[in-house]
């Protein structure tokens, strides 16, 4: 079984979220274990829901019915309906953090910049805060899939909502924090000692000092191409976005990741998941694709009448970032090959993203520095 751990004091978050939140935040210090089975953790979740809230707290166990959303590689998704007279009253989300997971994310980060981006209308209500997770709003729309995200009229629509996440306002710090969170990664990712022989073989296979030296590098490059600094999701692959075709609604969830940061990344970082976990980088956009988005970011109303300056900027910027999305989902995959309890190839993964940055490697830094070339004796 998983440990139980709380990552926050619940009571003490939701005191806090009266000040800065509109909508009054439920709290309870109860946990739920992630690796139960479903049955196992019914009574639990039903436990939660009426500590949490209270107008449910004398309600028959029947009134309620948990089912499970998805179980993604580092989140287990429940959707809990509760029933009165028959009918459906209200249906909410309810997010368990996989154990060890606040090792590779900053949790309070996460918890901030949640308040800010539901305020500002993007992806659930937040709804309240337990031991190890968050309740939210229930969003009636599905996940998109890679092959969804890369229809052109959908990226269209992703690139609009994605300009207007660009623009909401975290308080506090607006230092970008890549090179931090991938210098963080670097650090925990270096020093790893694995149980079993055959993997730590693999492990001790990596020059770490190599991989040190193609961080500087690649950093030095970025730096020079000055890309603006927004306040970013950082995790915008297709897992991570919904869509209501009825309502032609599309939502952005999921901020564990979210923190100011390099708008080249957000967007780079965006087209490497059209590979998806499989890692196909067929399946990477093309110019033409990335035109397409670039247009309908840049300006939403006119995509037309985006300049070939800015189209050639963005472009620029993003290909050249993405080899930096490259090296930190790299090393995440690392950290998670000795945390994550969750079956998934995270050592294959490291090297299937750390392959991929020296392949385009040579290509992107030919492509930044000509550009900047060009830029220079404008």
């Amino acid at each position: 079984m998983g440990a139980e751990v709380k990552i926050w004091n619940p009571v003490e978050v939701a005191e806090q979220a009266r000040y800065d939140y509109a909508s009054q935040i439920h709290s309870s210090q109860l946990t739920i274990d992630p690796s139960l089975s479903l049955p196992q953790m019914t009574p639990l979740v039903l436990k939660l829901c009426k500590d949490m809230f209270k107008a449910w707290s004398n309600l028959d166990d029947s009134c309620f019915d948990v089912e499970k959303i998805s179980g993604g590689i580092t989140n287990l998704l429940l959707k809990v309906s509760v029933k009165q007279e028959n009918c459906i009253v209200e249906t909410i989300t309810i997010r368990l953090y996989g154990p060890n997971t606040e090792y590779i994310i900053d949790r309070q980060r996460e918890l901030q910049a949640t308040k800010y981006i539901t305020a500002a209308g993007f992806g659930a209500k937040w709804l309240g805060i337990f031991g190890n997770g968050m309740v939210q709003s229930f969003i009636n729309a599905h996940t998109l899939s890679p092959s969804d995200m890369r229809e052109p009229k959908q990226a269209a629509k992703i690139a609009k909502q994605l300009q207007r996440f660009h623009h909401v306002e975290i308080p506090g710090s607006k230092e970008p924090q890549l090179w931090n969170d991938i210098w963080k990664f670097f650090e925990k990712a270096s020093v790893l000692e694995f149980d079993d022989s055959k993997t730590q073989k693999t492990y001790e296979t990596i020059s770490f000092k190599a991989v040190r030296d193609e961080i500087v590098e690649l950093k030095g490059l970025c730096d020079l191409l000055k890309s603006p600094v927004i306040f970013a999701h950082n995790d915008l692959l297709a897992g991570n976005i919904m869509v209501n075709y009825e309502e032609d609604k599309l939502y952005f969830i999921d901020y564990e990741y979210a923190s100011y940061n390099y708008r080249g990344y957000d967007i780079g970082n965006h087209f490497a998941e059209y590979a998806g976990f499989e890692c196909d980088y067929d399946l990477y956009p093309n110019m033409n694709d990335q035109y397409h988005f670039f247009r309908h970011y840049l300006q939403p109303d006119r995509p037309q009448e985006v300049s070939e300056k800015d189209l050639e900027t963005l472009y620029v910027e993003a290909n050249t970032f993405s080899l930096a999305s490259h090296v930190f989902w790299a090393l995440w995959g690392l950290i998670q090959a000795k945390m994550s309890p969750i079956e998934f190839d995270y050592l294959g993964y490291f090297f299937l993203r750390y392959q991929e940055y020296k392949r385009q490697k040579e290509k992107y830094f030919l492509l930044a520095r000509t550009y900047l070339l060009g830029c220079k004796n404008e």
